[in-house]
């Protein structure tokens, strides 16, 4: 622990020294470099058109990238912005002294309608090239059109409301297509549905706006020059082709509700921002005499859907009786008024002014400013030129504005991109909160920072609050890397310290027992922690002093168990003699290496609980490694405690089969020393082959000889086949156990002779028991009375013999007549043979002259043959050839011996003229003559047929060819 704390401080030291370093060269406390490479581009970036229109611009409109304005007197152009070099120009065909008033195109960009000062209006589709007169529109001069969104498309309007300089709103409904079959009208029908009046009559429709919002609900925005009217109702499911007139019909009575401002410069002008295509509006920006009604649209209010308002009164440059403003625009956070030499943007978040751009005077002076909510393009006209504006990362300082209101959640949000920024809202944040005293909260958000550790940590403490510094330094401990171990190393051990503190503080208070139980579940939970576990586990050593420190063993043996050191458990039990969980903890983790370290103590308490344990485990464990804990415990206990090493022993022999020497050997030892009754049918269920017993014979012997278990040293003699040692051993127990001992040794016979002998001895001479002695002779068929006689004494009268010696006269006598039986049948056998010699000879077999050899398929008689009684023939080299690689090695050579001999015999000798007598004495000398050897030959080669023989039979399993020759027979083939 020493060691960590010393670290920590030479931390501290270092990190002071790098903060005056930082402070020196001027980085922030955040820990980014907040530098610029490159100069950022402007939200609003100005583009002037590349157009210079033939005659001034009285009108523009733009939606869906299509753009159309009106030049001079009588002339439209329409521009389709993907395509900027094909532009169309369309001639309205006035001849009067008519002029564009006011020009609107929908959502779609496809319904163009052209409002002229004499209070006609013009329909031209984007499809068409002709300019189409509304006939039922005349008479009215129209100022606004709320376009349906929801049921337009590019042929048809739909159900739309028009808004008149009269102060009425008219539905109706404009098609490309026929109206019907005596109609070639566009505009399918023009109603009156309402008109909107101000304190002195009717005034006219500036704006109009429809919107849908939940469970089909429609809301109508419609303004004048100081009023806002808000018209909400449902239209009957199934009747949206028939507009809107159910919902003005509401209002037939009672005016709807709206709102009013007493100020006013003759007009007024609303804007919506949607934030998606094909999305209801978000927000709203409403330009009136003295300032912007600015606020959010819910649609889930029930009767108006303007929500958090505000009016931002206009900059204090701008005098609405000289340069009142002409046009608004909104975007997400700003607006954009039109002044008739600059552009001005407000910020809707606090109003301030962020953006202003001042237009040349040779320009001319600013007529109107519109946005295509598609493409969320700006466009702004004179009568000479024309200007676009793009939005560029509006969002970019919006989170410091946020951040200066407090609204951090707000702030985190536009700068999640930007970890420079978070940083620096987090930090904001972090010390707002601990203004507030807000200290766990303000934990939180440091150590999501990366302002220095030490600071914060030191603020922490010097505010008192323990619990918030716990909570910073969890947090900052989650967010290190796995390299940063000397960190991880030093958060962990000052939150252990810190907790155990904590948790002292708060056991010995009872009014806090909740709050304990609390931080103890956290604490553990922190112990227990996946990701700290490495670091624990390293630094487990200084853990356990500081738990050793505090003196809390139940936290100590709670990580020892998270630590999987189940050693120190077990050994905590044991030390506060808490056997029973001890014993628990080793059964749970079944790790044999304690089972091994902890049983010679467990068992010397516990010890049927423990067999019970040991037994449970199975062949997991090995016994040998627990027999010196039953050694131990079987030398200071009693016989009733032994029983229990007994039983694990026997478990291990008959239900696990262990076969390892030491084991049994254990069992026979304590088999002899406790259980002798138990201990002569173990040795016999162990068998009696000596390649299959598990025991040490040898010790097994001198174990039952020492404590006099004589059955049992007479079954391992009988094991060890010593029978005389096991005979002479059983005559001092039972006779009749010798005589099951003088009968084994069955292919031995002057062995068991020897041994019943010794028997009889010992009944004549030790029991002197004539009967007994008799009964010996009956129950060995070797014995007999002139065997056992010489062992009576002289006075034993012949009467007690008289049986036995003519049982013994009788067996003699059958025993000579089963050899002269036997002496005849062979004299029959023998002269049977003699016969049937005498027949073969004078056998034969006729041979033809076309008869072939079976072997080479070659005539037979040109060369020496064998004929078979089977009728197969062969010559005498091809037999010779088939034989031979399948004779014994002893007779190949005993063969080619033959063959040498019988070649030295048919040279021609030196001397032309040996005499008869030299020849007959080289016989008489041992050699053999030529015909002996062909006989020698014969037999060997022509012993039996090679194709009906045994041979054919001993070979059945050899290959037709010879695996060395595989190859090259097989090539031969190819």
């Amino acid at each position: 622990m020493a060691s960590i704390l010393d670290e920590y401080e030479d931390s501290l030291y270092r990190s002071a020294s790098v903060q005056q370093s930082r402070a020196s060269v001027g980085i922030p406390h955040s820990g980014y470099v907040n530098a610029r490479l490159e100069k950022e581009t402007p939200i609003f970036n100005k583009q002037r058109i590349d157009f210079a229109p033939p005659e001034k611009i009285n009108s523009l409109v733009v939606s869906s990238n299509q753009l159309c304005m009106s030049l001079g007197k009588d002339t439209l152009l329409r521009i389709d912005l993907g395509k900027p070099d094909e532009p169309n120009q369309v001639e309205l065909g006035r001849k009067d002294e008519a002029k564009v008033y006011k020009m609107f195109l929908d959502h779609t960009g496809s319904h163009l309608l052209i409002a002229l000062n004499t209070s006609e209006c013009l329909y031209l589709n984007r499809s068409v090239q002709k300019v189409r007169a509304l006939s039922r529109w005349k008479g009215h001069l129209i100022e606004s059109v709320g376009w349906n969104k929801f049921l337009g498309s590019e042929t048809n309007t739909g159900p739309i409301l028009v808004g008149t300089a009269q102060g009425q709103i008219y539905e109706a409904e404009i098609s490309v297509s026929e109206g019907s079959l005596f109609s070639t009208n566009p505009d399918q029908y023009f109603r009156q549905v309402y008109t909107l009046e101000e304190e002195s009559g009717p005034a006219p429709v500036c704006c109009l706006e429809i919107e849908r919002g939940i469970e089909g609900k429609f809301f109508i925005i419609a303004t004048t020059r100081k009023r806002l009217f808000q018209f909400v109702g449902k239209v009957p499911e199934g009747t949206e082709q028939q507009g809107f007139s159910s919902i003005f019909a509401m209002h037939a009575d009672h005016l709807p509700s709206f709102r009013e401002f007493p100020a006013s410069f003759g007009f007024s002008e609303i804007a919506f921002y949607t934030p998606k295509l094909r999305s209801n509006p978000r927000s709203f920006a409403w330009m009136m005499g003295n300032g912007v009604l600015y606020g959010t649209l819910d649609y889930s209010r029930p009767d108006s859907i303007l929500s958090d308002e505000q009016v931002w009164v206009y900059p204090s440059d701008i005098d609405i009786t000289v340069n009142k403003p002409i046009s608004i625009v909104l975007t997400q956070f700003h607006f954009l008024l039109l002044l008739p030499d600059r552009v001005k943007a407000v910020c809707t978040l606090n109003g301030q002014v962020v953006f202003q751009d001042l237009f040349l005077e040779k320009f001319g002076l600013l007529t109107r400013m519109i946005k295509d909510p598609t493409v969320q393009q700006i466009w702004i006209h004179t009568e000479k030129v024309v200007f676009r504006y793009h939005v560029q990362r509006e969002s970019r300082d919006v989170w410091k504005m946020y951040m200066n209101m407090n609204k951090f959640d707000l702030a985190k949000e536009y700068c999640k991109d930007r970890p420079e920024c978070l940083d620096i809202v987090l930090a904001k944040e972090a010390e707002h909160c601990f203004q507030n005293k807000r200290y766990l909260d303000s934990a939180k958000c440091y150590a999501l920072t990366q302002n220095y550790f030490e600071e914060i940590a030191l603020k922490f403490i010097e505010a008192k609050q323990e619990e918030a510094l716990m909570e910073f330094l969890i947090k900052k401990l989650s967010s290190l890397k796995p390299s940063e171990k000397t960190q991880t190393t030093l958060l962990t051990t000052w939150l252990t310290e810190l907790y155990l503190n904590w948790l002292g503080i708060l056991e010995g208070d009872p009014s806090q027992r909740n709050l304990y139980l609390d931080t103890r579940e956290k604490f553990r939970t922190f112990l227990s922690s996946p990701k700290n576990k490495d670091c624990l586990f390293n630094n487990r050593a200084s853990i356990y002093e500081l738990l050793a420190s505090h003196g809390d063993t139940e936290h100590m043996v709670y990580f020892a168990v998270i630590m999987q050191d189940y050693e120190r458990v077990v050994a905590h039990h044991c030390q506060h003699d808490e056997y029973d969980e001890a014993l628990n903890v080793l059964s749970r983790h079944r790790d044999e290496k304690l089972f091994y370290k902890f049983s010679p103590v467990l068992i010397q308490h516990i010890p049927k609980k423990v067999v019970d344990a040991w037994i449970s485990m199975g062949s997991r464990l090995d016994a040998r490694n627990l027999i010196p804990a039953l050694v131990n415990y079987s030398q200071s206990a009693s016989t009733q405690q032994i029983n229990e090493a007994i039983r694990y022993m026997e478990f291990c022999v008959y239900q696990l089969e262990e076969t390892q020497q030491a084991i049994h050997n254990y069992l026979l030892s304590l088999y002899a020393l406790c259980r002798p009754d138990l201990l002569l049918s173990y040795l016999e269920q162990a068998g009696t082959n000596p390649n299959r017993i598990h025991y040490d014979l040898k010790y097994a012997l001198r174990l039952c000889a020492e404590h006099q278990h004589h059955h049992a040293c007479v079954h391992i003699y009988k094991v060890m086949e010593l029978y005389e040692e096991a005979v002479d051993l059983a005559l001092q127990v039972d006779v009749d156990l010798a005589k099951s001992c003088a009968d084994l040794p069955e292919d031995d016979e002057e062995l068991r002779k020897k041994l019943w002998l010794k028997i009889a001895r010992h009944v004549v001479q030790e029991e002197k028991d004539v009967k007994k002695a008799m009964a010996c002779l009956s129950s060995c068929a070797l014995l007999k009375i002139e065997d056992v006689l010489p062992f009576f004494p002289d006075f034993v009268t012949i009467d007690h013999f008289k049986e036995a010696i003519c049982n013994s006269l009788e067996d003699y006598n059958k025993h000579i007549e089963e050899l002269k039986r036997e002496m005849e049948e062979a004299t029959q056998s023998a002269k049977r043979i003699r016969e049937d010699i005498q027949e073969m000879r004078n056998k034969y077999g006729s041979v033809e002259p076309q008869e072939k050899c079976a072997a080479c398929d070659f005539p037979l008689l040109n060369r020496p043959f064998y004929l078979f009684l089977c009728g197969h023939m062969f010559h005498y080299d091809c037999l010779l050839q088939a034989v031979f690689p399948n004779l014994p090695a002893y007779k190949q050579a005993k063969l080619e011996d033959l063959q040498k001999k019988l070649a030295a015999t048919s040279q021609p000798s030196k001397s032309h003229h040996r005499p008869k007598d030299a020849d007959t004495t080289s016989l008489g000398k041992g050699q053999q003559s030529r015909e002996q050897i062909k006989a020698d030959i014969d037999d060997i080669v022509a012993a039996e047929c090679v194709y009906c023989g045994e041979l054919m039979i001993r070979s059945i399993d050899k290959p037709f060819i010879d695996p060395q020759k595989y190859e090259e027979e097989m090539q031969s083939w190819l």
